[in-house]
């Protein structure tokens, strides 16, 4: 799945990582001031029973996302003649949202490459905040490689969205806050798409409280930093498929990489049905609507791929831009997941009764039967058979495996 990268220009990023100071992310917090929202860290204990669970809800940030922060800082250093050439850049949608409304506030062009799936909801906001918008076929990285075309072009000043010294400055003021609002903080879980989220976060803290621990956490279809990482150097993805839209990156960056490989002590991947649950829990737990790319700090927590127990930690929930049609279809994976729904398919004689019978087994011990679909004619099944699938609202994992057992132990032949 991951090719590394062959040519990579280390001396020169280094270079860059090496003036990233400190005081660079506290010029970025005195900047922001007014801009981006002081975000809320609220309790979640209900999300994780055992565990010291908080949120950092950027998905309550303007915009909707943390990259207003990086974005706006990035362009409010831009000197007189940059700005005077506009600015250009390439995103899956909240970078993009964080440019034009930076760009808009400091009286600049904002050109904006999107991929062309890009959820409508984040291409019409981009608009709205005073941008163009470029719909790029493809995935971010096709939208990154159209965004320099017209830069050479146009002489665009091009606002990266994540491997810049200046956004990573911008997304570190979180770090800042982290510390602020809870000094006894022992872990802080962060989501990584191209790195520059996290690579802030980690630097602000890991140089303030080394003693914090910080772990990271991307999609298992998109596993760009968590591959390079592994291999130790820097790896390109063929494809990217997964819901976290706002983190399918095909290769991290190269300032990125270096800041992830000596300030974040771990990183993880979740799934799909894993991320979907998450945002599920999250809305149902603690009425927070998070973007795929958002929760995946809290699957990663939910679903026990991180060494938090005990510990005071707090899952950066990044975003909240999520369209409201994918939100349907997510949260019917999380459904799935979290043993909310199930299909039951059943092999029954096709005789009077039998369809009754299993549905007072399925009632008697709470099962809501939302459908029901009768299929007589099937190869599978006895001449006098017939299959009934049934889909039902369930209260957990449990709760099937009860009614299975009850099916079963009724005489009925239960396939799935």
């Amino acid at each position: 799945m991951a090719v590394c990268a062959k040519k990579i220009n280390f001396a020169i990023e280094k270079k860059y990582i090496s003036m990233l100071e400190i005081s660079e992310i506290f010029n970025a917090a005195a900047v922001l001031k007014g801009v981006a929202r002081t975000t809320a860290i609220i309790p979640a204990p209900k999300l994780c029973p055992g565990l010291d669970i908080y949120l950092k809800t950027e998905n309550l940030q303007q915009t909707g996302s943390f990259k207003l922060r990086g974005a706006y800082y990035k362009i409010s250093q831009l000197s007189e003649e940059e700005k005077a050439r506009g600015v250009i850049a390439c995103s899956a949608g909240n970078h993009a949202q964080g440019v034009a409304l930076g760009a808009t506030h400091n009286g600049i062009k904002a050109l904006i490459c999107l991929p062309a799936g890009a959820p409508i909801s984040k291409i019409e906001a981009t608009k709205g905040y005073g941008a163009e918008v470029c719909l790029v076929p493809g995935v971010y990285d096709d939208a990154y490689a159209k965004a320099l075309e017209l830069q050479k072009e146009y002489g665009y000043c091009f606002v990266h969205p994540f491997d810049d010294p200046k956004v990573i400055a911008g997304q570190g003021t979180i770090g800042l806050e982290i510390l602020e609002q809870m000094p006894e903080v022992e872990a802080v879980v962060v989501p990584i798409g191209g790195g520059g989220l996290i690579s802030g976060v980690a630097f602000a803290i890991k140089t303030l409280r080394p003693d914090v621990k910080v772990y990271g956490v991307q999609s298992s279809g998109a596993p760009s930093m968590a591959e390079s990482l592994k291999e130790g150097k820097l790896c390109h993805l063929n494809d990217v498929s997964t819901i976290a839209d706002g983190i399918a990156v095909k290769e991290p960056g190269v300032n990125t990489f270096e800041m992830c490989n000596k300030y974040v002590d771990e990183v993880v991947t979740v799934s799909d049905d894993e991320i979907a649950a998450a945002i599920l829990a999250l809305i149902e737990k603690q009425k927070i609507v998070a973007e795929g790319a958002g929760a995946v700090s809290v699957a990663a927590v939910m679903f026990g791929k991180l060494p938090v127990e005990g510990k005071k930690t707090v899952c950066l929930v990044s975003g909240g831009n999520i369209d409201v049609n994918t939100l349907n279809r997510v949260i019917t994976r999380g459904l799935n997941k979290s043993g909310r729904n199930y299909s039951f398919i059943i092999d029954i004689a096709d005789k009077p009764g039998q369809l009754s019978g299993v549905c007072s087994v399925v009632g008697e011990r709470g099962g809501n039967i939302i459908s029901v679909n009768h299929e007589r004619i099937n190869s599978s099944t006895a001449i006098n058979g017939c299959m009934i699938r049934l889909e039902l609202e369930t209260r957990d994992a449990d709760h099937i495996e009860e009614i299975r057992g009850a099916l079963i132990s009724e005489g009925y032949k239960v396939l799935n």
